[in-house]
């Protein structure tokens, strides 16, 4: 999978290898969900450009590897992440590099990818987390946007989604100020739907990921995804459209049937569809199928 500019076309589903020498991150899975650590505590889990690389190649795993049904990204330690690693010469977290290391955003893995964010999000730390589907905070979590401060402006899609997530006007006080806000500010205005004790921020994520798991159809999940994050700046009637031909087509496969029979069973479904080669060809703004 890579993303294409202006698009959110699925392109090359060649599966990727697990990652197995990473130094910033931590992976773990277990019941069909993969957990992203990242894991630089002593530096508040900055961003610098080996942690970027990890995460690159891992959240292109967790795309392409089936027995991953959902992705939860946490922080070790006290913080989310501080955001991009700052240094004498400046920012440190530049793009991945080389062969492969194309970025993929959590919003372009065909899984839902929760941010469990235990502790502070800042800069990057924050518009990363703003990438995943959902947000858990902790109460006491200090969180910033604070581009302006540093001389620079928001990256990651970092406008778009805070004005996606929050509204114009909210957005235009948090990155013109680049001030500090607080877990239940973030749940009050939509960027999180829960404030919890830290301790309870990545346990209430792994319940949510598990759940989906074990009820909900990957490919519909994923095709439910891919709508949602398109859904924001479409036309109204084009997105109708779209959304009636993918339905059309999933009503199509084994799994529609399998979930109204297990419905009608009081059984747990068991899907047969596969994310990495299953999904529908995906109609472009015309109502016309595309890659």
């Amino acid at each position: 999978m890579r993303y294409e500019e202006s698009t959110f076309a699925w392109t090359d589903t060649s599966a990727a290898q697990r990652p197995e020498r990473l130094t910033r991150l931590r992976l773990a899975t277990g019941d069909g969900v993969a957990t992203v650590t990242l894991h630089r505590p002593e530096r508040l889990n900055a961003i610098d450009r080996t942690m970027n690389h990890e995460l690159s190649a891992v959240l292109r795993w967790c795309d392409t590897a089936d027995e991953v049904g959902a992705v939860v990204l946490t922080g070790a330690g006290r913080a989310f992440s501080a955001g991009s690693e700052m240094t004498g010469d400046g920012f440190g977290g530049a793009a991945p590099e080389g062969p492969g290391a194309e970025w993929i955003a959590p919003h372009q893995v065909r899984k839902p990818v929760i941010a469990a964010i235990q502790g502070a999000a800042v800069g990057a730390g924050l518009t990363l987390a703003m990438q995943c589907d959902v947000r858990f905070v902790a109460d006491d979590a200090v969180l910033a946007l604070p581009f302006v401060r540093l001389g620079v402006t928001a990256e990651w899609m970092g406008h778009w989604n805070l004005v996606r997530h929050v509204g114009l006007g909210r957005a235009q006080e948090l990155l013109l100020t680049g001030r500090r806000f607080t877990g239940p500010e973030a749940v009050e205005w939509g960027l999180a739907v829960a404030a919890l004790p830290a301790d309870h921020v990545l346990p209430r994520a792994q319940a949510l990921a598990r759940d989906i798991v074990e009820h909900a159809a990957p490919v519909a999940v994923a095709a439910t995804k891919r709508l949602l994050w398109e859904a924001v700046d479409a036309d109204p009637f084009e997105h109708g459209r779209k959304e009636r031909l993918v339905m059309e087509a999933l009503l199509d496969r084994p799994d529609a049937r399998e979930g109204v029979e297990a419905f009608l069973q009081k059984r747990r479904p068991a899907w047969t569809g596969r994310p990495s080669t299953d999904l529908p060809s995906w109609p472009n703004e015309h109502g016309e199928d595309s890659a």
